[in-house]
């Protein structure tokens, strides 16, 4: 259980950080004024590449189905300021200690 923990620990880190992209990370947000393609189109590829870390490392399609959603929910929820960037990863870190658990 650790070690998968540990693995999509390392699989956010790569898929929240340098695959994200500094324009990314800006047009995922719908207050932003990088708009050329929809913001949704942005936070929805954000969401797809962390679902897909998460599919490689699980092989488990239901969790990476889940991480779609909640990374999709948890990263609005920070856009809109609903939470701080330091929540956003708390949360982040939480549902890959459940997907860990439930393996």
């Amino acid at each position: 259980m650790l070690l998968l923990f540990f693995k999509l620990l390392i699989g956010h880190a790569l898929a929240d950080y340098p695959l994200q992209g500094d324009t990314m990370a800006m047009a995922k947000n719908r207050h932003s004024s990088i708009h050329a393609v929809r913001w949704w189109y942005w936070l929805t590829a954000h969401s797809l590449i962390n679902a897909g870390a998460v599919l490689v490392i699980t092989g488990n399609v239901w969790c990476a189905l889940a991480e779609l959603v909640l990374h999709w929910l948890i990263d609005f929820a920070k856009c809109e300021s609903w939470i701080n960037p330091h929540g956003d990863q708390f949360l982040h870190v939480l549902c890959k200690l459940g997907y860990a658990l439930a393996l």
